[in-house]
C-alpha cells in the first residue's frame, strides 16, 4: 500500500471517528469480497423511489461536454454516474480504471445487469444492438466490426424483430445474469424482462418516460442519442464508433462497470465508494449527476448531505462534476451554454470538484440557479 493510500484511509478513518462518516460497514475491509456481486452488495444501500423509468436519457445535450472534459484533462481514475447507458459514452471518453453507476432506483441496477449480459454476448456493436432490439444477428456479423454507423442503423431499421431471436436472447441473457451472482427475486427478473421487452417493442425509437407526468413527444430517441454530437459535430456516443464500444465492452467483460443502488445524499453508498477509492489509491475523475442536484435542492431535500459526501471523495485538481440543467420549457435556452436544436431541453455542464467544494463551504450555493450559473468550465 502506498503512502498516499495509507494517508487517505487514515483520513477517512478519522472522519468516521469524528462523526463525518457514520456507517460502520464503510471502514477499510481487508479481505472483503471484491467480486462483481461482492462490490454490488458492499457498496449498495436500500433503494428509493424516483418517478421515472429512465430507460434511456432525455438529455440530447449529454455529449456537449466533451470539449470541457478534454480541456480539464479528465482521465482515468474512478467514474461515478447516475442513470442508464449515457454513462457508457462518458466512460468511453474518460477511460476510467473502474466505473460505479449509482442510482437511487434498484431498477437502474437491473437494467445495467441486462446491458452487461448483452455486452458479454456480443462481438461488436451491431451484434449488441441486434440482441438488445430483438433483431436477427447476420451470419457475417464479424464483418460488421467497424462498419459506418449509418450502415448499422440502416440494418437495424430495415430488419424486423425476430421472435425466435428474442426468445433465444432472453434465455441466454438471463443465464448470464444468474451467473453474475447478484441476488434477484421474482420482481427483479420481471423488471429485467420489462426493460428487455420495451427495447424490443420500440427499437431505435425507444424514449425516456416519466410516471404521472406528461411525456414530451420530442424527447430524443435511442437511435438519435446514438448519433448525437458534441459541440464540434463529432459523433462520440459509445455506439457511434467501434473502438469506443469495444472499450466499454472490455470494461464490462472485466467487471469494471459496477452498478450499485444508492442515494447520493445517503449514509452509505458514496462514502463506501470513497473508502474503495482510498483503498485502491484512486481518485474520482468524474461524477455525472444529470439533474439530481435540482431535486436535492427542491422536493427531495438532502443537498447538504450530498455535498458533504462529495467532499469525502478522493479527487485531484482535474476531477469534475457533470450535470444537466433543465430550466423549464424555455429556461434551458437562457443558459449561455445551451445549444438550440430540435428536442434539446437540457444544457450539460462541467464544474471542477474543487470549485464545487469551495462554493459549498463558502455558502454560495443558495439555490439551483446559483449552482448552474457560475463556475462551469467553458468549451
Amino acid at each position: 500500500m502506498t503512502l498516499r493510500c495509507r494517508i487517505s484511509i487514515a483520513w477517512l478513518a478519522a472522519a468516521v471517528a469524528g462523526g463525518v462518516v457514520q456507517s460502520a460497514p464503510l471502514r477499510a475491509q481487508r479481505g472483503a469480497d471484491s467480486s462483481f456481486a461482492g462490490l454490488v452488495a458492499r457498496l449498495s444501500e436500500p433503494s428509493g423511489y424516483f418517478d421515472s423509468d429512465n430507460i434511456i436519457t432525455n438529455e440530447a445535450s449529454y455529449l456537449h461536454v466533451a470539449s470541457q472534459l478534454e480541456k480539464a484533462h479528465v482521465r482515468g481514475g474512478i467514474y461515478l454516474g447516475v442513470g442508464p447507458d449515457q454513462n457508457f459514452s462518458y466512460i468511453a471518453l474518460i477511460r476510467p480504471t473502474i466505473a460505479f453507476l449509482i442510482d437511487i432506483r434498484r431498477d437502474n441496477l437491473l437494467e445495467h445487469l441486462l446491458f452487461k449480459s448483452l455486452f458479454m454476448m456480443s462481438r461488436n456493436r451491431l451484434e449488441y444492438l441486434c440482441l438488445l432490439l430483438g433483431k436477427p444477428v447476420p451470419a457475417d456479423v464479424e464483418k460488421w466490426t467497424g462498419r459506418p454507423t449509418q450502415e448499422v442503423l440502416a440494418y437495424l431499421g430495415g430488419t424486423k424483430v425476430d421472435s425466435q431471436a428474442v426468445d433465444a436472447t432472453r434465455k441466454a441473457s438471463n443465464a448470464r445474469i444468474t451467473r453474475m451472482n447478484v441476488p434477484l427475486d421474482a420482481h427483479d427478473r420481471d423488471m429485467i424482462d420489462r426493460y428487455r421487452a420495451q427495447f424490443v417493442a420500440e427499437g431505435l425509437d425507444t424514449r425516456y418516460s416519466s410516471l404521472g407526468r406528461n411525456n414530451r413527444f420530442d424527447y430524443p430517441s435511442f437511435g438519435g442519442l446514438m448519433v448525437a454530437t458534441d459541440r464540434a459535430g463529432r459523433q462520440l456516443s459509445y455506439l457511434a464508433d467501434e473502438s469506443e464500444f469495444q472499450f466499454v465492452r472490455t470494461m464490462q467483460m472485466n467487471d469494471r462497470i459496477v452498478p450499485i443502488v444508492g442515494n447520493v445524499a445517503g449514509d452509505k453508498a458514496l462514502k463506501a465508494v470513497a473508502v474503495y477509492a482510498a483503498e485502491h489509491n484512486l481518485n474520482v475523475s468524474a461524477f455525472y449527476l444529470s439533474n439530481v442536484e435540482q431535486y436535492l435542492m427542491g422536493r427531495d431535500g438532502g443537498f447538504d448531505a450530498y455535498a458533504k459526501n462529495v467532499k469525502l471523495l478522493p479527487h485531484d485538481s482535474t476531477s469534475v462534476i457533470i450535470r444537466s440543467y433543465f430550466g423549464g420549457r424555455f429556461g434551458a435556452g437562457q443558459h449561455p451554454l445551451y445549444v438550440p436544436a430540435p428536442g434539446n431541453i437540457s444544457t450539460s455542464l462541467v464544474e471542477l470538484m474543487d470549485s464545487f467544494n469551495r462554493a459549498f463551504a463558502a455558502g454560495e450555493l443558495w439555490g439551483y440557479t446559483a449552482l448552474v450559473s457560475d463556475r462551469y468550465i467553458k468549451p
